[in-house]
């Protein structure tokens, strides 16, 4: 079955606060699994501290999910995937907590802090209203593909 899959040498992945059945980051996640597997992560890399997260929170390994990627599913098809497989089964009202929760996040440590001040020192200097992941990651994409803080 042939894949689609986005080229992140040309543009970012799906933003982490994009959902799929209720998961943030899912489709971020996703997206680098695929682009992966083609050849064209850029600079993202899939299995990464945030898309482990996800995986976690619904016991999925990322290597299976890969596989699965591998044979070119869809979205939906993935999403069928990780319900029938998940080792950890949520409500939509535990998800959507966990989503609310994961797009608010902010460092919760001082070496967490020093990264993300690093983070945004480099990627958007000028901003002073960055203060969540989702918040950073979403500048970092835009400015990446040369979009302006």
């Amino acid at each position: 079955m042939p894949m689609h899959a986005p080229d992140l040498t040309q543009r970012p992945p799906r933003s982490p606060r994009v959902r799929l059945g209720g998961y943030v980051t899912l489709p971020r996640v996703l997206d680098k699994g695929r682009a992966l597997i083609t050849g064209k992560p850029g600079e993202y890399n899939y299995n990464c501290p945030l898309d482990q997260r996800i995986l976690s929170f619904v016991g999925i390994d990322a290597e299976k999910l890969k596989e699965q990627l591998a044979q070119g599913k869809g979205d939906g098809e993935i999403l069928e995937w990780i319900e029938a497989n998940a080792q950890h089964r949520h409500s939509p009202e535990a998800i959507a907590a966990w989503s609310q929760f994961q797009e608010q996040r902010t460092a919760a440590d001082v070496e967490s802090r020093q990264f993300l001040q690093d983070y945004q020192t480099k990627a958007a200097p000028q901003r002073k209203d960055i203060s969540t992941w989702f918040e950073m990651l979403d500048v970092d994409d835009h400015v990446t593909f040369g979009g302006k803080a």
